[in-house]
């Protein structure tokens, strides 16, 4: 038979948990899609947006260019901190209070960090939770195709083979569904820490060119 007809033959319960996992499946690979087109955009944003800020005499001049940039998570950041500068400077006529604009510049990196994580979660369940809904599945189409053979008295590997197929075809499908979600969960964690790094860098750069502007 082949892998539709066990499939097609499979009962309510493995059935259920079939579609289970093809619904884990769908979901996660519609998130691995957005992350790895979002994650790219991200990408060369930062690298246009970096190549700007470093050109530029002043944070003046970075903001009124910002706003072609607005992908960059780093432009949050820079945001933030330029909001916290001219509420500064408005209040004061000068920056007075650096802990308060380096606070604030985390707040955006932290912002940014959030939207990048979202939906990782998805991938992160997929992967823990779907081989052992597979097993769940195999568990229970092994156990139904013992109990037919013990109703038949047929004690041979023909009667018994079509129904342990049956149950194997969870496990593979749990496995289908947690390999793909494991590996790019891991890929787009280690492209997070590389963005929150740059972030990082960037508040420093920020700092610097606020010294400059005040020289």
């Amino acid at each position: 038979m082949s892998l539709w007809d066990l499939v097609l033959q499979s009962g309510p319960l493995p059935r259920a948990v079939m579609a289970i996992l093809a619904i884990f499946s769908l979901l996660s690979w519609a998130v691995i899609f957005s992350k790895w087109a979002v994650f790219s955009r991200v990408r060369s944003a930062n690298r246009v947006f970096l190549r700007a800020f470093r050109k530029a005499a002043n944070l003046d001049a970075v903001a009124m260019a910002s706003e072609q940039f607005r992908r960059s998570p780093l432009v949050t950041v820079f945001d933030f901190g330029y909001t916290e500068v001219a509420r500064q400077m408005k209040s004061r006529g000068s920056v007075t209070n650096p802990v308060a604009l380096e606070r604030t510049l985390q707040l955006g990196m932290s912002e940014e960090l959030t939207r990048l994580e979202r939906n990782m979660s998805l991938l992160a369940t997929t992967a823990t939770v779907s081989p052992f809904i597979g097993l769940f599945g195999t568990v229970w189409g092994i156990i139904d195709a013992f109990q037919q053979l013990s109703t038949a008295g047929a004690a041979s590997l023909r009667a018994v083979a079509p129904g342990i197929s049956e149950a194997l075809i969870t496990t593979a499908l749990g496995l289908a569904a947690a390999i793909p979600a494991a590996v790019f969960y891991n890929m787009f964690g280690t492209a997070i820490k590389e963005f929150g790094a740059r972030m990082e860098d960037f508040m420093l750069e920020f700092m610097n060119m606020l010294d400059r502007s005040f020289e």
